[in-house]
This record gives structure tokens, C-alpha cells and sequence, in this order.
């Protein structure tokens, strides 16, 4: 251009090398784009598609489905967090097997007492007064002493019926006189054949009696509890009569809290061993192996006394045929016999308790011995 066209009057202006970009600070956010993705494209208009009307309407539906999807997914994920379980007390193995046993250090003991079936047996349902044939183990429980942890918990293993040897792992424990509450009620309703965690608190524990093992009165206890069988309150042999010989006494109808009726003869006892079958039952033959579950009542024949009777402690009781000590008649006259059979034993002093006798239960040493036995079952392994 020459001067001659220049404009007149006005200052020619030189450009500046480089324009300075705007800060973003300042211009609102339709005004800037972040570099690279406009492509250089200044216009803030739409761009035509080049889609026919039915794509972009397809396009359109996709687009909410995703977004429908997307919530849904979102508010599932908030759902499971806000209601799956937390941290729980655990025992697994097989029945019968002795339990890994798990108490989070995050669960601390809280509330009232708490039952569990983590195996559920369909048979007997436990009621207040039966017996159960069981293994177990229990844990002290306690809230965290230390300061800096105020939201965890500490546990101790405090006994184990499986640690004890074999043939004395099973042991007889009657509803409603464990005395231990919470365990009573835990075991009520509850079916044999099942594994059950009680979480006891120290209302319902052991009290007093737990400092014998280490336990504060502010200790809960938990308990895993294998229910592997039972026999209903008031268990009785049932099967066939057999007639017994008429110098033996004879055992006639259950005595309200006693046991069977036992009336001694007048004739001198034997001299040997007698073990006579009054109902014979259907079960299986024991061994001097088994461990017998029973139902009994003593009396001496020297005046018909009573000396001892599960029946008035309203508990049964367990024995290992294979004992050799105390009355040792007792264990023999039991070997050979059928589950589910009454059995008349009696004792001379030598099958007894010897020249020495058992002061404590008044039985002389020349004492003979007149049980009548109700062979329940043989004790699980």
C-alpha cells in the first residue's frame, strides 16, 4: 500500500507478536474452552450430525438407558454397603469336629443374650428338663481395656470338651440345670444334630463362680455347643417284661421323683452278681467299650434304703462300662444289655464297694447293693 492510501490523520499501528490468552478466572465457563477440545472451533453453536432423524433418536434412547443403568448400579452399591452384615462370631468344621471358632476384635459385646444355629439338626427339639448329649467350648469375652482401643474387643479360650481324652468328650447336660441361664434358655427350641453359638452376658453367666476361671463380673461368655443327642424328661426303658425269679426283689411302677418301685425279699441276698433283664428293650447290645447313658436308682437290701437316685436329681447320668473302679458290679452288669432295657443289679460287697464300704452314702462294708438301671443310649463319640 503507498502512503497515498493510508488513512489520514491516524497513527499506523504495528501488531504485537503473540496475543495474550485470556485468564480463565475471569470469563465465564461458555466462554472458555479448555484447550483441545474445541479443536480450534470458536463457534458455540451445535454441529450439524449428518445422523437421519431415526439415529439420533435411537442415539437419544441409548443415551437414558445407559444413564438408567448407571443409577441403578449406583444405588445398589449404596444399598449393599448400608446392609450387609458386620463383623459376627463364627464356628465352622463339621459336627461333632471340634470347631474353628472366630471373634472379631471389632465386635465388641453389646446388648442382651444372642443365639445361633450355624448347623441346624432336624431331630428332638430341646425342652426345659431334657437332656443333651453334647461337645462344646467357650470363650471369655470382654470389651478392651486399653484406651486406644475403645471399639475392639479381647477373647480367651477357657475351656474345651474336645481337649479332654477320648471317650470323655461327650458330656450330659441338662436344660434348665446348667446352672448357667443364658445357656439354659440358648439350648431351648434348639433340635439335636445342630451346632449352636450363645453369646452370655454377665447377667446370665456364671456370676461369682467365674473367678475360678478368670472371669469379671463384667465378662460376657461365648459358647459353641454340638447337640449330637438327647433324650426327652422322664425318659423310660420301654420294651418287652421278662419275669424274674422270686428271690430277687421286684421292681414294680415309678415312684413319683424316685424311680422304679423296688421292694427288697424276705431271703439273704446272693452271694454273686446278678444282673437280670426286667423289660428288654430294642437298641443295640452294649460292649464294655460304650459309654451308657442311664437313669437309675439305688437301694440297700439290708433295709430297702435309698442311697442314691439320677431320677430324684432329675439329671441323667453317663458311665464307661470299661470303669474299674467303685462299684465294678455295676459296670459289668450293664455290659451285654439292650439299649432301651430295665435291669435289675444286684451287689455283694466284693462287686460293691468292698470291706470299706462308702460312709458318705451310708453303705457299709458289708452292704449288698440292689440297683435298678434304665439303659437310655449309648453315649456318641
Amino acid at each position: 500500500m503507498s502512503e497515498d492510501d493510508k488513512p489520514r490523520g491516524e497513527r499506523t499501528v504495528k501488531a504485537k507478536p503473540t496475543a495474550k490468552l485470556p485468564n480463565a478466572r475471569n470469563i465465564r465457563s461458555p466462554e472458555f474452552t479448555p484447550h483441545g477440545i474445541s479443536g480450534g472451533n470458536r463457534s458455540r453453536g451445535p454441529r450439524p450430525s449428518g445422523k437421519t432423524a431415526a439415529q439420533a433418536k435411537r442415539q437419544r434412547r441409548i443415551g437414558i438407558a445407559l444413564s438408567v443403568v448407571a443409577v441403578l448400579a449406583i444405588s445398589a452399591g449404596v444399598t449393599y454397603i448400608a446392609t450387609r452384615p458386620g463383623p459376627a462370631i463364627a464356628a465352622t468344621g463339621a459336627l461333632g469336629k471340634a470347631p474353628k471358632v472366630s471373634i472379631p476384635k471389632d465386635l465388641v459385646p453389646s446388648g442382651g443374650l444372642k443365639v445361633t444355629p450355624v448347623i441346624k439338626g432336624n431331630g428332638h427339639r430341646l425342652a426345659n428338663g431334657d437332656t443333651a448329649m453334647v461337645k462344646f467350648v467357650f470363650y471369655q469375652w470382654a470389651k478392651s481395656t486399653d484406651i486406644k482401643k475403645p471399639n475392639e474387643s479381647t477373647n480367651k479360650k477357657i475351656s474345651s470338651s474336645w481337649e479332654r481324652p477320648a471317650g470323655e468328650q461327650v458330656l450330659p447336660m441338662t436344660v434348665g440345670k446348667t446352672e448357667l441361664k443364658g445357656l439354659d434358655k440358648g439350648l431351648v427350641g434348639q433340635t439335636t444334630g445342630s451346632r449352636v453359638i450363645v453369646q452370655i452376658p454377665p447377667s446370665e453367666g456364671f456370676g461369682q463362680s467365674g473367678q475360678q476361671m478368670g472371669l469379671s463380673g463384667t465378662d460376657w461368655v461365648v459358647f459353641v455347643v454340638d447337640v449330637l443327642a438327647s433324650y426327652p424328661k422322664g425318659a423310660q426303658a420301654q420294651g418287652t417284661p421278662k419275669k424274674l425269679d422270686k428271690d430277687l426283689p421286684a421292681v414294680g411302677a415309678m415312684e413319683a421323683g424316685k424311680g422304679p418301685k423296688i421292694t427288697i425279699p424276705e431271703a439273704d441276698p446272693p452271694k454273686e452278681l446278678k444282673a437280670e433283664t426286667v423289660i428288654e428293650g430294642t437298641g443295640a447290645t452294649t460292649t464294655k467299650n460304650d459309654t451308657v447313658v442311664v437313669n437309675y436308682r439305688g437301694v440297700l437290701w439290708r433295709d430297702g434304703k435309698q442311697f442314691d437316685s439320677s431320677y430324684e436329681r432329675g439329671q441323667l447320668s453317663s458311665f464307661p462300662l470299661n470303669t474299674t473302679e467303685g462299684a465294678t458290679g455295676f459296670f459289668k452288669g450293664l455290659q451285654g444289655k439292650k439299649v432301651g432295657s430295665r435291669v435289675l443289679l444286684v451287689l455283694p460287697p466284693k462287686d460293691g464297694y468292698g470291706k470299706e464300704g462308702n460312709p458318705q452314702a451310708g453303705i457299709k462294708g458289708t452292704d449288698t447293693l440292689v440297683f435298678v438301671v434304665d439303659i437310655l443310649g449309648i453315649m456318641p463319640k
